[in-house]
């Protein structure tokens, strides 16, 4: 561990020869052309209301269109509107929730057929009033928790009192857009049922969450609902958690049995379908004394759900642990609208809410008088202000002082708005980042002996473009003591020892931590040259030394942007990161993940809204030409830096996660330099040129 190791599937990937979800032929003869349906999902073109009729006469008139599906045909699942997994619960009824949901589905023996199939059904509604747009007068009310358990609301001290008796306040609002993520392959799945046994592979980060999800809803045994997912276009949180989709392929393909029904989801459906981050309103109120040293931070959140599925996204999460301050106060609320249901995006919580922190920070230090990153250490707290624990290995301030060596932030900026290059207003902004340390319940790994000194270890994790088969068999060499070339790593798969979702930068410690357990026992179990065959299964064990501590990652971005003086155009020529994550496993694919966070986070803050028409109830940006994200262009000089160290409190491999952090803060380092360069303060996401002018 901690040294490079190139890509295991690296060559497979570039040669074209790993097969994606729609790409499965693992039963050559099962999956003859002749076997294979295709699928096409129908949408409903209403935001509320109930499907009174589906004329499917033209569609079965298509050659090649074997069957048309709605809620009248449907196979039944097991569930009720009380269930959480409600999403799932496609085609059960007539109601219309959404604009954009499943209401009917398409079965054809070509993709074109299907495709063509689905346009000719024709749907007709009894329409609703609905509500689609989110507005800081909307009718609100406050969840019991956020995602994924936090409390709603928390209060410490009393912070309208030191607000009123602080020497510098900062009272704004911010607001962040709504986000999609758009991961390299869209969602997709393929499923055939033998009798009650369905096999589904699946574009996912979790074959495991997928099936003990949809198993119930089927009226099945989690055994018999057998998924895969050998490789996986990338996923930012939308395939965190089965949709819709994927339980619509496995309904279907229960109306052919034998046969097999293949879904590829559309870029434009996954704008209804998958999930996605809502938009916030925030309110931050900071009181400091002179001096900078915060005396009240507030941090109210208004943000959207579903009307039909609660999801409160828990925006305000990194505003309790990150800076001291006496007094506090937190808040989220929640608009119920009726769209589809948000769910998790990269970073969730953390990502919105420290846009809305770290420009609420630079607008204090402005206020004071002080240099943006010397407030930001005068405010590091001793203990956790959350839960008053210590913190185990906090280095924020260690990430700043690099950082700003780093990017060569000097002692003193210039007053804003006063560096002029050409035609370019130019400045510099800073953000710190944080995310906490997460490990996943339910996980083990089986270490088996093979011959030649070799060592199968299975466990049933998924590689969604991170590097994790790569670094899970560093970590297994390492555990067993032998070259990574004696390990044969399998991965992805239910029949394998079970594993948690890739998500929350929880991957490599979770699983990690179970294949360490699972090496550690195989050696006690076995001699040093143990038979062929011979086989030991372990789950994670659990830490009672981490519970003492806060456990978080911390990070720290520069920024520099350059924004033209006539038509507001920004750029961003230098972007860095230095983190604080705990050992770094592999570190070309440590690298990766934080250029790519760091990536998305620039992506967000200058270029990614999606735009819901609140008359009609959908979202318009539908696809990549309008729904604008960072190409290679926008992508200048980039670079990601980690301190040197290893939390073995957290992980026995020293690892902490990376996944997450390096999106968080980054939009605000830009928000931040925006401001600096042109003496206008932005306060919403993303940063768009007409802010300017």
């Amino acid at each position: 561990m901690g040294s490079h190791h190139d890509r295991v599937d690296g060559v497979a990937k570039v040669t074209g020869r790993a097969p994606y979800a729609v790409e499965h032929r693992d039963d050559p003869e099962a999956l003859a052309e002749g076997e294979v349906l295709h699928l096409w999902l129908v949408q409903s073109t209403v935001a509320r209301g109930r499907v009174s009729d589906v004329d499917a006469t033209e569609a079965l008139a298509q050659p090649g269109v074997v069957s048309v599906v709605d809620h009248t045909s449907a196979p039944r699942l097991q569930g009720g509107e009380d269930e959480p997994d409600v999403e799932l619960m496609v085609l059960q009824d007539d109601e219309v929730r959404f604009r954009g949901q499943i209401v009917a589905a398409v079965l054809a023996s070509t993709p074109e057929a299907a495709r063509e199939g689905a346009r000719l059904v024709r749907v007709s509604y009894d329409e609703q009033e609905f509500s689609a747009e989110l507005s800081e007068d909307a009718e609100s009310y406050e969840p019991e928790t956020v995602n994924p358990d936090m409390p709603a609301a928390t209060s410490d001290g009393d912070v309208d009192a030191a607000l009123a008796s602080a020497e510098v306040v900062v009272d704004q609002t911010y607001r962040t857009a709504y986000e999609h993520n758009n991961p390299l392959e869209p969602h997709a799945a393929v499923a055939r049922w033998d009798g009650d046994e369905l096999t589904l592979v699946d574009s996912t980060q979790g074959v495991h969450p997928v099936a003990e999800a949809l198993a119930p809803l089927l009226g099945v045994a989690k055994e018999q609902v057998h998924v895969v997912a050998p490789y996986v276009g990338g996923g930012f949180g939308s395939k965190g958690m089965p949709h819709a989709p994927e339980m619509t392929c496995a309904l279907l393909a229960r109306t052919v049995p034998g046969r097999t029904v293949r879904l590829a989801v559309t870029r434009q459906q996954m704008f209804a379908l998958v999930g996605y981050r809502t938009a916030t309103i925030q309110r931050f109120r900071l009181g400091a004394g002179a001096d900078g040293r915060l005396t009240a931070i507030e941090h109210q959140v208004l943000e959207q759900t579903s009307r039909w599925k609660e999801f409160g996204e828990q925006t305000a999460s990194p505003t309790r642990m990150l800076y001291a301050a006496p007094n506090r106060r937190t808040g989220h609320r929640l608009v119920p609208l009726d769209v589809a249901v948000p769910s998790w995006m990269r970073a969730p919580g953390e990502m919105p809410g420290m846009f809305a922190h770290e420009v609420a920070m630079d607008e204090l230090a402005e206020a004071c008088g002080l240099d943006p990153v010397e407030l930001r250490v005068r405010n590091e707290p001793d203990v956790d202000p959350e839960t008053g624990k210590p913190f185990h290995d906090r280095r924020l301030v260690d990430c700043l002082h690099r950082g700003a060596e780093l990017f060569g932030w000097p002692a003193s900026r210039r007053e804003p708005r006063s560096t002029l290059d050409g035609d370019w207003w130019v400045g510099t902004g800073v953000a710190s980042a944080t995310y906490p340390m997460m490990i996943m319940p339910g996980n083990s790994a089986r270490v088996t002996a093979l011959e030649g000194g070799e060592y199968d270890v299975a466990i049933g994790a998924v590689d969604i473009g991170t590097g994790a088969r790569t670094v899970l068999q560093q970590i297994a060499a390492d555990a067993l003591a032998v070259d990574p070339s004696c390990v044969r790593l399998q991965i992805a798969d239910t029949s394998l020892p079970s594993a948690s979702v890739a998500g929350g930068s929880s991957g490599t410690s979770s699983w990690g931590s179970a294949i360490v357990a699972a090496a550690q026992l195989f050696r006690e179990d076995h001699d040093d040259a143990p038979d062929a065959g011979v086989s030991t299964t372990a789950a994670a064990a659990d830490s009672p030394e981490a519970e003492k501590y806060a456990q978080h990652s911390f990070g720290a971005v520069f920024a520099e942007v350059r924004v033209h003086r006539h038509t507001g155009e920004l750029r961003v020529p230098r972007l860095y990161g230095v983190y604080s994550v705990g050992r770094v496993i592999n570190p070309m694919t440590a690298r990766s993940q934080l250029l790519g966070g760091l990536t998305m986070g620039l992506s967000a803050g200058l270029f990614e809204e999606s735009f819901r028409d609140p008359r009609f109830g959908h979202v318009v940006t539908q696809d990549l030409a309008t729904y604008h994200v960072a190409s290679h262009a926008d992508v200048r000089d980039l670079r990601a830096e980690w301190l040197d160290e290893s939390d073995t409190v957290a992980t026995p491999m020293g690892s902490r996660g990376i996944g997450e952090i390096g999106i968080v803060g980054t939009a605000a380092a830009v928000a931040n330099a925006a401001s600096h360069a042109t003496g206008v303060r932005v306060r919403s996401m993303p940063v768009t040129a007409d802010l300017f002018l």
